[in-house]
């Protein structure tokens, strides 16, 4: 079967819950809080729950947050690719949500923001594997440019899924533009997708990444509580969300990533893929927390009680 190998980075996310973010200056005080892992571990969590098999290839850190990022993945049944920690810690991420459900994030990088080309020779990407690339990885010094020399030299029969990150804002790094030419699959937000394109809406985004990615690359693009938009061969489709109240929209979009390269590994056709993904978005925004997909039973459970398959 399939794999999924993530890249990125795992680190612990400090959650707290606000009813508004304080002014430049103030305080508030927050209802919730609580370390969590997050990071690459939302999307890796995601595709395990839902039947994909996940390894860790990258890095994870000596003390307490190492400790606590080993311990998930582990809970999770990700295996962890690279098998001695780093010296320093796993990285921390401050991860507040306020009551509208949008969150805000402050992170600091560890040890996860370092990679080698031995360290990703640890575990041999194979025939049908998918290979996931964050956009944070591209931004690190330590890392970028191994991971990057990695992935082009991979055969073309494993896929390669990029998701820039709220951080990329344009094609023209050149690792960025490295890379772009291997992409078979491109998961992002609505907000992304405008930030790297310069479009005024999701249409003309996806329209502009076909001038720099491969003919056959498959894009998905989330558009919030409306779902999500597919676009392959010059055919664009518009996939529906589902309605739900939303609590807390952390993680939603990684679980959605995660969901849609599983069900892309089990043959799935992009548009069914998609469709669970929303689903599992719809569902992880009603939880608290960073990993808050749900498993493949609830996920078809929602579907065939909203759309009756």
């Amino acid at each position: 079967m399939p794999k999924m190998l993530h890249t990125g980075q795992v680190i612990i996310d400090l959650v707290m819950a606000v009813d508004q973010l304080p002014q430049a200056g103030g305080d508030v005080l927050a209802q919730s809080a609580s370390f969590e892992a997050g990071g690459g571990f939302n999307v890796m969590a995601a595709a395990q729950r839902n039947g994909l098999p996940v390894v860790y290839l990258g890095r994870h850190g000596s003390g307490r947050f190492g400790d606590l990022a080993r311990e998930a993945m582990n809970a999770e049944g990700i295996r962890i690719g690279i098998a001695d920690p780093a010296e320093r810690d796993t990285g921390l991420c401050v991860a507040i949500t306020d009551a509208s459900a949008e969150r805000s994030f402050v992170s600091y990088i560890g040890a996860e923001g370092e990679l080698t080309a031995e360290d990703l020779a640890s575990v041999p990407a194979e025939t049908g594997d998918y290979v996931y690339v964050s956009g944070y990885s591209l931004l690190q010094a330590g890392k970028a440019q191994a991971l990057v020399d990695w992935v082009l030299a991979l055969p073309g029969a494993v896929k390669v899924v990029f998701d820039p990150g709220p951080l990329v804002d344009s094609p023209d790094m050149p690792v960025m533009q490295a890379l772009l030419a291997r992409i078979d699959v491109w998961t992002s937000n609505s907000v992304e997708a405008l930030k790297i394109t310069g479009a005024p809406d999701i249409a003309q985004a996806l329209d502009r990444l076909v001038e720099h990615l491969p003919r056959d690359v498959l894009m998905v693009v989330r558009d919030g509580p409306q779902g999500c938009w597919i676009h392959q061969h010059g055919e664009r489709r518009h996939v529906p969300g589902f309605k739900v109240q939303a609590v807390d929209s952390n993680g939603a979009g990684d679980a959605h990533a995660g969901v849609f390269v599983a069900g892309l590994a089990q043959g799935l056709s992009a548009f069914d893929a998609a469709r669970r993904a929303n689903a599992a978005a719809a569902l992880a925004v009603t939880r608290w927390g960073p990993a808050t997909s749900p498993g493949a039973a609830e996920v078809d459970d929602l579907i065939r009680k909203t759309c009756g398959v």
